[in-house]
């Protein structure tokens, strides 16, 4: 077998560092940040073909990048996760899981400017009224867990985004299934006539055509704050994004994105996908459906980096770390806490006891 190799270099879309080609993959791999880039290779000439988006993002202007104000990134050593703040702000700890194990980040390439910012609107006086609320209504939560100051620790980030547009036409096919009930007559083992409902099954097939439109289908850049807590405080109002000013980020820690525009462009694909599929299964007429294939055609396809306000409370009780999470613009909460064992076993214990009184009591 003939091994096939690329000839030229190409640089890195996400940091600029020089990537190479990795054969067994298929793939340019970025041995300084391990971005894997969408490339074709031509297996005769060993020429690399890029893929739109990869080819815009590595040609991304040095005018679209940076953050138009002296600032210091650090990268945590516990969580990876990587912090933007004021250049006179001297090291603490990290923001998301309390280590103080900070390092200075360096990058090779500046990180893609945010078009937009959402800016903070809830009241930090409003957010530990609601986060302490919340903490003393944990029925579950251990004693010694409530009375505790948690709420002096809540940090105000503004978070890392990706959004997508995309208009789609999608034709699909399916085999298409319709229910039917008639009345039959027999006679039973008495010989005594008797009716009853007879299920008939159609299967035909179906096609048709979807078209829809993507506005702002979101993608977290994140890696400090929890995938399941964000998703629990979404959405974040688009209409109330405003082009990106420093003024905003004055007295807040900005999140450095760690999922970057390649890794997010093809997570808002899938995502879209699963979305069409659903669409489409609701075009498909009848009482249900099989076999149901799409073939989406997307144009039009843009994307915005955006950053979003998240209130965020990290703490740690015996030996593990625990975040809430509030949305910085709708005031909308969710978190974790840890559950007391004698509580639920408590509970258990009286459930059995009340099941076990109301069986006594049916017996008598």
């Amino acid at each position: 077998m003939t091994e096939v190799s690329a000839l030229e270099k190409h640089h890195c879309p996400a940091c600029g560092a020089q990537a190479t080609w990795d054969p067994g993959g298929q793939k340019l791999v970025c041995a300084f940040c391990g971005t894997e880039s969408p490339y074709v290779l031509d297996r005769v000439t060993g020429a690399v073909e890029e893929s739109d988006l990869a080819k815009a993002l590595r040609e991304l202007p040095d005018d679209a990048r940076g953050w138009e104000s002296d600032r210091r990134s650090v990268q945590c050593a516990s969580c990876k996760a990587v912090m933007v703040f004021e250049a006179g702000r001297v090291g603490q700890n990290c923001e998301f899981c309390g280590s103080p194990s900070l390092v200075d980040y360096q990058e090779i390439k500046a990180p893609i400017r945010p078009w937009g910012i959402l800016p903070f609107s809830v009241p930090e006086s409003r957010i530990r009224e609601t986060i302490h609320g919340w903490l003393k209504s944990r029925w579950f939560a251990p004693n010694d867990l409530k009375r505790k100051a948690l709420v002096d620790r809540v940090r105000s980030l503004y978070v890392p985004y990706w959004t997508f547009d995309a208009r789609v036409v999608c034709p699909w096919e399916a085999v298409s299934c319709t229910y039917s009930d008639t009345t039959e007559t027999y006679r039973d083992r008495n010989g005594r006539m008797q009716t009853r409902q007879v299920r008939h099954v159609r299967w035909t097939p179906a096609s048709g055509v979807l078209e829809h439109t993507f506005d702002d289908e979101p993608i977290p850049g994140t890696r400090g704050v929890d995938r399941t807590l964000l998703a629990g405080v979404e959405p974040f109002p688009a209409s109330g994004l405003v082009r990106y000013d420093t003024g905003f980020l004055s007295g807040h820690v900005v999140e450095h994105y760690q999922v970057i525009l390649l890794d997010a462009a093809r997570a808002v694909k899938e995502s879209m996908h699963a979305k069409l599929e659903a669409l489409c299964a609701a075009q498909v007429p009848g009482d249900t459906h099989r076999n149901l294939v799409i073939h989406p055609e997307y144009t039009g396809e843009t994307f915005r980096h955006i950053l979003v306000p998240v209130w965020l409370l990290t703490y740690g009780f015996r030996q593990k770390v625990f975040q809430v999470v509030v949305n910085g613009a709708t005031g909308k909460m969710a978190g974790v806490y840890p559950k007391s064992f004698w509580k639920i076993l408590f509970l258990v214990l009286a459930a059995g006891i009340v099941a076990l009184i109301l069986a006594l009591m049916s017996q008598s």
